[in-house]
């Protein structure tokens, strides 16, 4: 399994939950190499075998180089959990620049549209593969849009919705499911780097459970996704959001 933003928050959730379930894990971090060495050798205390691998996922070349790593390192992946992303300080729309967009784009949407690309060429059975499962973490600003926060955030989730339903179709009679997670307010750093660490405690009173969400409870329906029990799900998009 392929964990892209897999040192912290729901990729490192995910990273250690996929490795108990028997799965060798590569997680992958951009620029925090001791956050994401720190899953890798919780993972291999239970004797789970994990690596970290540098990659940015805004860079073609170099996602293409982290699958190529893999296959030679880890053997061809079988699950891809396309979890980086990426927002910036909350802003309206008439503050942001198109610099700040295509930044945003260019991980949330173009990143894990590459991902998939390099795990479909891999996993088809179109290419002599034998099959896989793709998740893609959305968030719940897909549907009600962060106004005032980070629209374009918002919005490239949104897209990462649309293209999980079309790629499901496309690739469902080659052996590879694609689905995706719709986390709500969880508690991750991610907050903070839109500039308000404590954001989940503002706004968790939206939520009908009145609490924000764990990591870990992500992680559980992104495992359950990628395993045999989701056998006849494809094209889904599952709220992991308390209600909201």
């Amino acid at each position: 399994m392929i964990v892209t933003g897999g040192g912290r928050g729901i990729g490192a959730a995910t990273a250690l939950l996929a490795a108990q379930r028997g799965y060798a894990v590569c997680v992958n971090y951009l620029h925090n190499k001791e956050a994401a060495g720190h899953v890798v050798a919780r993972i291999n205390e239970g004797n789970g075998p994990a690596i970290a691998m540098q990659a940015d996922i805004s860079s073609e070349t170099e996602i293409e180089s982290l699958f190529d790593r893999v296959d030679s390192e880890m053997g061809r992946v079988s699950a891809l959990v396309n979890n980086a992303a990426t927002l910036e300080l909350q802003a309206r729309l008439d503050s942001i620049d198109a610099a700040r967009i295509q930044r945003v784009f260019a991980v949330n949407v173009f990143g894990a549209m590459i991902c998939a690309r390099e795990a479909v060429r891999r996993m088809s059975t179109r290419f002599g593969g034998e099959g896989g499962a793709i998740v893609n973490v959305s968030s719940g600003a897909a549907t009600f849009g962060s106004p005032g926060e980070y629209v374009d955030y918002a919005a490239s989730k949104g897209a990462i919705e649309t293209f999980t339903v079309g790629l499901a179709s496309e690739v469902a009679q080659e052996g590879i499911r694609v689905n995706a997670v719709r986390p709500g307010f969880i508690y991750t750093e991610l907050h903070a780097k839109g500039g308000e660490p404590e954001r989940v405690e503002r706004v968790k009173s939206l939520v009908p459970m009145q609490r924000g969400g764990r990591p870990e409870e992500v992680a559980n329906a992104i495992l359950w996704l990628l395993s045999q029990e989701a056998s006849y799900v494809t094209g889904t998009i599952i709220d992991v959001s308390g209600g909201r």
